[in-house]
């Protein structure tokens, strides 16, 4: 029994890994420069906005389709004195393994210098995966965290949680898979920070308010519906829809009112 648990552990990580590099499409990879690009929108309403929100892309998506997608008129809409960061973590990143340091170098420790008391990070598809990895590794450092249609792994392991009867019931192995490495954790590990949410008490740190939106025919959609289990009832939304803009832009209006975000003054 122990001998074929392992062997599925190994294959979980073996088709994660398989599965980002398929999010990457058949065109290539971009190479991974640093520092990250990033194209700072300041609020409309405040020169001195002290709450930042940082928007990780998906897989096909580059940060501009934010702008064109209607992300940033939604702000302004809903009068929310926020200044957002649009950021280039294309897979060439997830690839080499070092979104989680860049990010930390390039997005969120300059953040603090220049002020920004409360740091969001707002991430489609691969990057709501990012954005849950920062969070796990770096306790502490966000104010509140958004996916919309987040990548959550393979298959193979959403169907191990749904047997066990969901993330509050499922019981994964403490230790790190074989082969993992710690500047990326596994879908593995990532699930195991995810329990918490479920009630567990379980030492992974300080996990930040998380908020989740997908589209109900998204094809991450059973992963989807076990993260929401462990979450509170206001803390999810869902649309009609796959895998694309229509339904993120839908999700992205929805769940806006109900962030603890700071309004416009006056």
């Amino acid at each position: 029994m122990q001998t074929l648990s392992l062997l599925r552990r190994r294959l979980a990580l073996l088709f994660g890994a398989a599965s980002l590099l398929l999010l990457a499409g058949c065109g290539g990879l971009r190479a991974a420069e640093a520092p990250l690009a990033t194209t700072l929108e300041k609020s409309s309403c405040t020169r001195s906005a002290d709450t930042l929100i940082v928007l990780l892309p998906g897989a096909y998506s580059a940060p501009e389709e934010f702008v064109r997608e209607g992300f940033i008129d939604a702000l302004n809409e809903n009068r929310l004195a926020v200044d957002t960061l649009r950021v280039d973590a294309h897979m060439g990143y997830y690839r080499n393994k070092t979104i989680l340091d860049r990010l930390d170098r390039d997005v969120i420790a300059p953040a603090r210098r220049q002020g920004y008391k409360a740091i969001w990070i707002a991430g489609i598809s691969v990057g709501g995966f990012g954005g849950l990895l920062y969070a796990q590794t770096h306790p502490g450092d966000l104010a509140g965290l958004v996916v919309l249609a987040p990548y959550l792994g393979e298959r193979v392991l959403s169907q191990d949680i749904a047997n066990a009867g969901g993330l509050s019931r499922w019981h994964g192995p403490l230790d790190a898979p074989p082969g993992s490495d710690p500047r990326t954790p596994s879908d593995t590990q990532l699930w195991q920070w995810l329990r918490g949410y479920a009630g567990h008490t379980r030492t992974f740190g300080d996990r930040p308010p998380l908020y989740l939106g997908y589209a109900l025919d998204d094809r991450f959609a059973f992963s989807h519906r076990l993260l929401a289990g462990a979450l509170p009832a206001e803390r999810v939304v869902t649309t009609e829809g796959g895998h694309d803009w229509p339904e993120w832009r839908r999700l992205w209006r929805r769940l806006l009112p109900t962030l603890p975000l700071p309004g416009c003054p006056g």
